[in-house]
């Protein structure tokens, strides 16, 4: 089936308000750059001997502002480093690229990771450049600012068999693969929509895939207390309603409006006009999910990038299960893995962490709507990683007894993409899709714990070295014989914002819960 995409440019956040102009070249170029994809590319699963070059630009190329919301985002892109498994192909060759320089023991922490390959001969095949910008700025922007930093980059490629991977792709990173003739493995950004909010909506009702009832996308508040009304209309039980802005981060993007004051002007009770007029002015009260978040800030933000309202999902007993999927170059959907979020914040709705897998009485259920999204995807051209959220919810006297509503599409890496690789690159296993568990070689399965957010004061002024020493002291790190223990991401944050990133990998779901808290504890204790 042939299907028409229409570019929807309105809808690409701009990055910053000084982002670089992005030329107006035409997109023939590119689509001819990304042909070349379908002979270049090779599952990272495959042991490859052929020379490949992948230049790795880890650009969070997002609302800067929103990104702001989260302490020490700019050693997100430390998150890829994971990345550098591909190093175990002998003839595969990395270039990674950093807005600030990579303390020396993080790199060698990554390498000495990698298993059946010796450090030095992986290291003699990586380049490491940095813009040396600590700016507010999208990573692939400042490197398109640099053309003296481009021109050596350009030097160490070998066009004929390099392609690039990004974070997320805008069209910023289409312009630098422009710039550079190398491929992009990753979304046309003309595709961008169907990642937002709105576009996720579409989608899921395309795939006949459950989801709570909502508005569609507007750009005021005026317009936003309508659609709201009218969705509070629809659902009268409705208790709250949460507001999103179109482009999120970690659901830091979220807000909640509490229904309960607003019980004069319920449906049945007064007019739509005085029930608009009530929520627009409710809106300044809104519960915000980032504590530094306001509602002048917040509206700006309504104009800038779109937002809807969309029914909160109630619950006693609530879990936020995702999946992660896969379209390669070829069109070709995979599914990677399950996962139950670990939320927090004021209302549940900030991404903290994940455990692997899903549990099993709805991990196989929620695999069967990614994919059938994840088709859905690859038939309007979508490329790359893909994640789902959703909402679980327990009814004990249904069957089945988790109900499941899809709430968002992702097309990029996030937060259960580097835990998964990390498990990948230290095990060298494999997912299975018929029962969503992940085995070793040797056929034992594997479980982890992971988070994004280990973070207490008392951490700061700690070393990426110092962390070393504590956990091998306490004999926490990753044992590649017994197949166990904790490994570690987000080094750089920890001096600075006492933060860190931890993925602890057991036998058991039981064993992975444990080594997480143990090296808790050992931090604390050194600490």
């Amino acid at each position: 089936m042939t299907l028409t995409v229409i570019a929807r440019p309105s809808l690409i956040p701009n990055m910053m308000s000084d982002t670089l102009t992005v030329s107006s070249r035409s997109d023939m170029p590119f689509q001819q750059l990304q042909t070349r994809l379908k002979t270049l590319w090779r599952s990272p699963d495959e042991f490859d001997v052929r020379n490949c070059q992948v230049l790795i630009v880890p650009s969070l190329s997002l609302d800067q502002s929103e990104l702001q919301k989260i302490a020490g985002v700019h050693f997100y892109e430390e998150r890829l480093l994971f990345s550098l498994a591909r190093l175990r192909n002998p003839h595969t060759k990395l270039i990674y690229v950093t807005s600030q320089p990579l303390h020396p023991s993080i790199v060698d922490y990554y390498l000495e990771l990698l298993p059946g390959i010796p450090s030095s001969h992986a290291r003699d095949r990586l380049d490491l450049f940095a813009a040396y910008d600590a700016s507010q700025k999208p990573l692939t922007q400042k490197l398109l600012e640099r053309p003296r930093l481009l021109d050596k980059i350009r030097e160490r490629l070998d066009p004929d068999h390099a392609y690039m991977v990004c974070f997320n792709a805008t069209p910023l990173e289409r312009e630098l693969a422009l710039k550079l003739e190398i491929p992009l493995l990753g979304l046309d950004p003309d595709l961008l929509y169907w990642g937002t909010k709105g576009g996720s909506r579409q989608i899921f009702a395309e795939c006949g895939v459950p989801h709570p009832d909502g508005s569609e996308l507007v750009h005021d508040a005026a317009t936003l207390a309508d659609v709201t009304a009218e969705l509070w209309e629809r659902q009268t039980h409705l208790q709250r309603i949460v507001i999103k802005l179109n482009q999120g981060f970690s659901g830091e993007g979220n807000a909640l409006l509490n229904l309960a004051p607003l019980a004069a002007v319920a449906p049945e009770q007064a007019t739509h006009h005085e029930r608009v007029e009530r929520i627009q002015a409710a809106f300044r009260d809104l519960r915000f999910q980032c504590p530094t978040e306001t509602w002048a800030h917040f509206e700006q933000k309504i104009h800038e990038l779109g937002a809807i309202a969309e029914a909160f999902i109630e619950g006693d007993i609530k879990r936020s299960p995702s999946i992660q999927g896969y379209i390669n170059p070829l069109g070709d959907v995979e599914m990677l893995s399950t996962h139950d979020q670990v939320l927090g914040g004021p209302d549940g709705q900030i991404f903290l962490g994940c455990s692997f897998p899903a549990d099993e009485e709805y991990r196989l259920r929620i695999q069967a709507m990614g994919e059938a999204i994840g088709k859905n995807l690859a038939q309007k051209g979508a490329m790359e990683r893909f994640g789902v959220d959703f909402v679980a919810v327990y009814h004990p006297n249904r069957m089945p007894n988790w109900d499941l509503q899809a709430i968002e599409i992702n097309l990029r890496k996030g937060g259960t993409t580097h835990p998964f690789m990390a498990l990948k690159l230290l095990t060298d296993g494999h997912y299975c899709p018929a029962d969503g568990l992940f085995y070793t070689r040797q056929g034992q399965a594997k479980f982890y714990r992971a988070s994004d957010n280990l973070q207490k004061a008392t951490y700061r002024g700690l070393l990426p070295s110092d962390l070393m020493d504590i956990i091998v002291s306490d004999r926490l790190h990753f044992n590649s014989v017994e197949g166990v223990g904790a490994a570690f991401h987000l080094m750089g944050c920890l001096s600075e914002y006492g933060k860190l990133g931890l993925t602890s990998i057991g036998n058991s779901p039981a064993q992975a819960e444990e080594i997480y808290h143990q090296v808790v504890a050992s931090l604390d204790r050194a600490t």
